[in-house]
């Protein structure tokens, strides 16, 4: 087995601590690794250093070689720009030279997971799973009908095995449509994005659902073209969408559920409820930085101004103290931080972005 790390993305909702310059994977947001090291770092008694590759754009390539300093350059995949999951999975299935039948790992490089020993254990069970030419994804053990995420919703059977099939997926449901999922009796899990396959399957995947994304970039590695021409032409989808969702109406989709204490870390909300958790005071009042507080409650400080910051009597409150950018957000607003970075762009406030 060996892994690919898929450090992309622009993590907006984590904004201001989260720019274009340096994006979500690379922040230490729950302690002092990053959460590119701690991905790193987890997977490597699994697939061993040699086993880890990364695909990033090739802007964050020297944040790679700096929290990540084993990886040689030639386990570094770099991209001219995002074309979304697809193609970065299918840059690294030509470009990384591994046996056909071996089984390659994929998994998003800003998550974070408390359960590092089962997670392990879970993407080995997924291996074995993944050995008959299936694609295996985990299966996330919902707390709630969360609407911030995709569902995998399993197929009605019997059998013995812990990967089950795959009836289809749900893009980020409405409330009443998460409800009703969980309460189905066949299983409905979150949808994290970690995937499970042998290397010849999923070319022979690609090759059936997406081939407007794998031959060009098979071509043009063959005859040397540089990948910012060949990316320019490229469908820019998710790898859900191009290869999981039509090879599951075809009964080749497995899911293998887990429960690992797995958080994407996809807001501040999301992160103040993980830190809250990991150390919980009475009155959820949490801190990264300097923090003076006074009967306040469900509050988030991250600070990394140097800045003392002082609180009195807040409920459900985010503090982001940067040295260029103060945000003060409704914890139910969370999720609309992202809004704010719109608006940032469309006004051409580039020094904030």
């Amino acid at each position: 087995m060996y892994a690919v790390i898929l450090a992309g993305g622009g993590g907006t909702r984590l904004w201001p601590l989260s720019r274009r310059a340096r994006p979500k994977p690379f922040l230490p947001l729950t302690g002092e690794e990053s959460l590119f090291q701690r991905t790193v770092t987890r997977v490597a008694p699994l697939v061993g250093e040699a086993g880890i590759y990364v695909v990033t754009d090739e802007a964050q390539l020297e944040a790679v070689r700096k929290q990540a300093p084993p990886l040689p350059d030639d386990q570094l995949l770099g991209e001219p720009f995002g074309r979304n999951t697809a193609a970065a999975v299918a840059l690294a299935a030509l470009a990384v030279e591994r046996p056909g039948d071996e089984v390659m790992a994929v998994l998003p490089a800003d998550h974070m997971v408390t359960d590092e020993d089962g997670f392990r254990r879970a993407l080995g069970t997924a291996a074995e799973a993944a050995a008959d030419g299936s694609f295996v994804t985990l299966g996330i053990t919902a707390s709630g009908p969360e609407t911030g995420y995709g569902y995998i919703v399993g197929a009605a059977e019997d059998g013995q095995s812990a990967a089950r099939r795959v009836a289809r997926f749900v893009e980020k449901p409405q409330r009443e449509q998460a409800e009703a999922l969980l309460a189905d009796p066949a299983g409905a899990w979150w949808n994290a994005g970690i995937f499970v396959w042998r290397r010849d399957a999923l070319l022979d995947g690609l090759q059936r659902h997406a081939p407007d994304i794998l031959e060009p970039l098979r071509q043009g590695l063959t005859a040397g073209t540089p990948l910012a021409e060949i990316y320019g032409d490229l469908r820019a989808t998710s790898i859900d969408y191009a290869l999981l969702e039509p090879a599951s109406l075809e009964g080749r989709v497995k899911v293998l559920p887990v429960d690992v204490g797995w958080s994407d870390l996809g807001s501040w909300s999301a992160l103040h409820a993980q830190l809250a958790e990991q150390a919980p005071t009475e009155r959820r009042v949490v801190a990264i930085g300097r923090l003076e507080d006074l009967e306040s409650e469900d509050v988030l400080v991250h600070s990394t101004s140097g800045r003392l910051v002082v609180t009195v009597g807040l409920r459900g409150t985010i503090i982001v103290d940067t040295p260029d950018v103060l945000l003060v957000c409704d914890v139910d607003r969370a999720q609309d931080v992202r809004r704010i970075v719109d608006q940032l762009a469309a006004a051409k406030e580039t020094d904030h972005l």
